[in-house]
């Protein structure tokens, strides 16, 4: 082996770490020998170069210091233009925004700006073998923040997603003046742990520390318990030899575990049993170089012989095939058509009826040239039938075994990455300054099947997606408009016996926000209105529109394109506005959308919102766990949350649901109605001491013929007749 080994190779828990392919490779006894080997080198290195860090090493040189203080002056002064502009109110606002929401987040947009530039100039000036710099790069300890917080600027103190909020009247701290809105006042920390801070620096820096502590004490009560009830919920789900996934009372919950069958544990990279690139390169240089090149014809002629040949047809899935001839014929295929149609040669994709055996398919390239081909494309019969059989192996060894514990895997694999999620975060993930709930707070709201939820979102994609006018036009239909944002003047009169308002509206304001109204609809609408509020377009139950325009290509929609982002509740009413496509209108509360779309889109929800979830903090869970929970919170027809509520709908044994919550009720109400209990389930299993019947080794039961009666007596009064 050569080249770099930092945490990106060696690191626990990934599958591409070097200890990962060992173990799947050649089997966990070689890859504790390697771990051996290498915590001895590593030991030995240390003992002998040694590894310190001083003060030293955090001394910034004159030129990182002078292009800090540039840096710093420089966003100072945006800050405070942009301040001055949402003063005169000549800021203009952020979609859905008002001024003062807009400023903060230009402000805080600058300021974080400044600290991630500051840092990348402090990589650069550093030396490499600065030792943070060192633990920083190699995935020891560390990051690039930590670095250019001691050698260069603390930055943005953020509290609750925000700037320090006013501890005062109107300011943080009485060392500034009211209504400040200036980076220092807000709680940015221009000094760095190496210059040492100010004394109001230190209090903001000390107030967004204690936040980090209250976080870590409340998640891990947070998280722990939200693990114990995934586990409650699924620790009886088994694979059975039929590979579906049931109960302890033989309910289905899946026909096949994951839609295909395939054990997580086995998989390489991305969730795919095989890494296509790194098998390809392994099957070129274990295969036999010796024979002529295949031509691209002949090698998709061997690929779709291969392919559909009874081992793959009956062992493997269609969409497994499937992704194989898809990457044989991108990265093998394609490469050899374009190499030779460079060098002047036939690319020869597929096979004419014409050809013989005496056809010259070089179309008499120089013997250079196919010299050059054959180097760069040169793939024989023994290398490619090695790299299907490789294919073949591994989707075979990645078949998931009868007995497995499926649901104690996924609730552990769900659970686990939950403790390492920050427990408070609004983040504006990406999305036109909508707030959205991610981290522990939303896994908890999709596992409870909360009714209501903090932030409901709907996502509509529209008709004429590139048209911001026309997004406008729809965002009018769905937006609640009342009297007040439309009308320029209310004006009384009184008489002795007579009273009326008159009510001037303001046709500009009705055609810049692009609203269906006339003065008619108006008029009908203060007529039929019971009181004097009248809410006369929209949908009532929808907070706000906003326009989002798409930062990159996705299956149906391209970059550029705009949909709306609908605050909110009203998935049915939404879907029928016109302007809108309905059935790629997605909300993210699950509860509505099994009430209008239906059970199996709700659990498309649930699975597609974790996984957002998970993604959002950098965390991969295979998503065959994801779908386990998914099916067990909806295979009964209704969605179930992961509560005592929901457990006690999914589950009848009486011990198990009195191992989870509410003990003394389970009991009593047994005892009152006399229920029986089969012990079959993990939890009771447990508490009687015996073996859990459907788990592993257990699983397996012998098929008894029954005894043959005898033949029974006959009574007195048959044979009297």
């Amino acid at each position: 082996m050569c080249g770099v080994m930092d945490k990106a190779t060696v690191g626990a828990g990934k599958k591409k770490s070097i200890f990962g392919v060992i173990i799947r490779d050649y089997g966990a006894n070689e890859a504790a020998i390697t771990m051996g080997r290498l915590a001895k080198l590593c030991a030995r290195w240390l003992s002998n170069i040694g590894f310190s860090l001083g003060i030293n090493d955090v001394i910034p040189g004159p030129r990182l210091r002078s292009e800090k203080d540039r840096m710093v002056e420089e966003a100072y002064a945006e800050c405070q233009e942009l301040i001055e502009k949402a003063k005169l109110g000549k800021l203009e606002n952020k979609p859905g925004c008002d001024q003062e929401q807009t400023l903060e987040a230009m402000i805080s947009g600058v300021l974080s700006k400044v600290r991630g530039d500051v840092g990348d100039i402090c990589m650069k000036e550093l030396s490499r073998y600065n030792a943070p710099i060192i633990m920083a790069t190699c995935g020891s300890k560390g990051s690039t923040i930590n670095v250019s917080q001691m050698v260069s600027c603390v930055g943005q103190q953020i509290i609750s997603g925000k700037r320090v909020p006013d501890g005062f009247q109107d300011r943080s701290l009485p060392h500034f003046p009211k209504k400040s809105k200036e980076p220092p006042a807000k709680g940015f920390v221009r000094n760095s742990f190496y210059t040492g801070l100010l004394p109001t620096e230190f209090l903001f820096h000390a107030i967004s520390g204690r936040e980090g502590l209250v976080d870590t004490a409340v998640k891990t009560a947070e998280t722990g318990y939200m693990a114990r009830r995934l586990m409650k919920a699924l620790e009886d789900l088994t694979t059975q030899y039929d590979l579906s996934v049931r109960n302890s009372v033989g309910g289905v919950v899946q026909f096949t575990f994951g839609d295909d069958g395939l054990d997580p544990a086995c998989l390489e990279g991305d969730a795919q049993p095989v890494d296509y690139a790194r098998a390809w390169s392994h099957s070129l240089a274990t295969g036999s170089r010796v024979g002529r090149s295949l031509y691209p014809y002949e090698v998709t002629e061997i690929i779709k012989a291969e392919l559909s040949s009874p081992r793959f047809q009956n062992e493997c899935t269609p969409a497994y095939i499937q992704s194989i001839e898809t990457f044989l014929r991108t990265s093998v295929v394609d490469k050899m058509a374009v190499c030779r149609d460079q060098h002047g040669m036939f690319d020869a994709i597929e096979r004419s009826e014409e050809w013989d055996d005496d056809t010259d398919l070089s179309l008499g390239a120089a013997d250079y040239e196919k010299v050059i081909v054959d180097n760069m494309t040169k793939v024989t019969e023994s290398q490619l039938r090695k790299f299907l059989d490789i294919c073949w192996t591994k989707y075979a060894k990645a078949r998931i075994e009868p007995g497995s514990t499926v649901g104690a895997v996924g609730a552990q694999s769900i659970g686990e990455p939950g403790t390492q999620m920050t427990l408070k975060t609004f983040h504006f993930a990406g999305v036109a300054s909508m707030n959205v709930t991610l981290g522990v707070p939303r896994i908890k709201e999709i596992i409870n099947a909360s009714k209501a939820i903090s932030t409901p979102i709907i996502t509509c994609r529209l008709v004429a997606s590139d048209s911001e006018t026309s997004a406008r036009i729809v965002k009018g239909r769905l937006e609640k408009t009342y009297l007040g944002d439309i009308a320029s003047v209310l004006e009384e009169a009184w008489g002795a016996s007579y009273t009326y308002v008159g009510i001037h509206i303001d046709m500009e304001a009705i055609q810049k926000l692009q609203l269906d109204i006339t003065l008619d609809d108006v008029k009908w609408a203060i007529l039929n209105s019971k009181k004097l509020k009248v809410k006369e377009h929209g949908i009532p139950t929808i907070q706000r529109a906003i326009i989002n325009v798409l930062d990159k290509d996705g299956d149906d929609c391209k970059r550029g394109d705009k949909e709306l982002l609908v605050e909110g509740y009203g998935l049915k009413e939404v879907m029928n506005t016109d302007g809108i496509i309905g059935e790629k209108t997605t909300s993210n509360h699950i509860m509505e959308v099994e009430q209008v779309l239906g059970i199996e889109a709700a659990r498309k929800t649930i699975i597609g919102e974790i996984q957002y979830t998970m993604q959002s903090h950098g965390m991969n869970v295979d998503p065959r766990h994801i779908m386990l929970l998914g099916d067990v919170m909806t295979y009964k027809g209704q969605v179930l949350g992961i509560t005592r509520f929901g457990v006690a709908k999914m589950k009848d044994s009486v011990l198990m649901l009195a191992s989870f919550e509410k003990t003394t009720d389970h009991l009593f109400d047994a005892a009152g109605y006399a229920k029986n209990d089969n012990i079959s389930g993990v939890s009771e299993s447990i508490i009687m001491g015996n073996t859990a019947e459907h788990c592993g080794t257990s699983m397996p039961a012998l098929v008894i013929p029954s005894p043959d009666l005898p033949k029974p007596k006959e009574l007195l009064f048959e044979g009297s007749l």
